[in-house]
């Protein structure tokens, strides 16, 4: 049985095929940035070689200092924002999504709740969107039940994660360069979010700047 393709269907395939993940650049006296965004399971499973909670979106990042000047390079000296909803997210480390460490937390020796607020560290795995651990201003549901304990777990014989290895083979590398650096950054946004409504934010030694995604 032979099967036929429509010209039209194969004229989409190639626009799908060809299209390309949006991105942007931007630069100022010191450093230049570009940066690619991947958004959905199969985007991000195509770059990454894993696959990753949907909430998760990855950004390619390239750091290019000026003029040949030293620049320290660090994670978190970038920020996902949504226009959308304000959402915000700093880049998740590859072993706060698939590593062995689990945070466990108990009020009065049972179970309770997650604190929740931006800026802290964050804890989870690859079967679910991690949560993060509050700093200032963090709130923690049903508080009057018991004092709060946290704790870390961790299983030692545990093997290392498929996802672990590759999330750590792409990472944007931290250190002092002079040269080119480029590598992915792992946020989390909850929902769908269109790429023109993100804005990926650099603040650090080079000094402030933020570009946004273009198709």
């Amino acid at each position: 049985m032979r099967c036929t393709i429509p010209l039209i269907g194969l004229a989409a395939l190639a626009l799908a095929a060809d299209k390309k993940p949006p991105s942007g650049q931007v630069e100022n006296e010191r450093v230049a940035i570009a940066a690619t965004l991947y958004a959905g399971k199969e985007a991000v499973r195509q770059e990454l070689g894993a696959e990753l909670h949907e909430d998760f979106l990855l950004v390619k990042v390239s750091v290019a200092p000026k003029a040949g000047q030293e620049l320290a390079v660090h994670r978190d000296d970038f920020l996902l924002r949504s226009d959308k909803d304000g959402q915000r997210c700093q880049p998740f480390a590859p072993t706060q999504i698939a590593g062995p460490v689990a945070l466990v937390i108990s009020q009065g020796g049972g179970r309770g709740g997650i604190m929740s607020e931006d800026r802290g560290p964050v804890w989870g795995g690859i079967g679910g969107p991690p949560r993060r651990m509050g700093n200032e201003g963090a709130s923690m549901g049903s508080v009057d039940q018991g004092s709060v304990q946290a704790g870390l777990s961790s299983d030692a014989k545990q093997k290392e994660n498929p996802a672990l290895v590759a999330l750590r083979a792409k990472a944007m590398p931290e250190k002092p360069t002079a040269e080119p650096v480029s590598g992915l950054l792992y946020f989390q946004l909850e929902g769908k979010h269109k790429p023109k409504d993100l804005e990926l934010r650099y603040n650090g030694p080079a000094g402030k700047i933020s570009l946004r995604f273009r198709q």
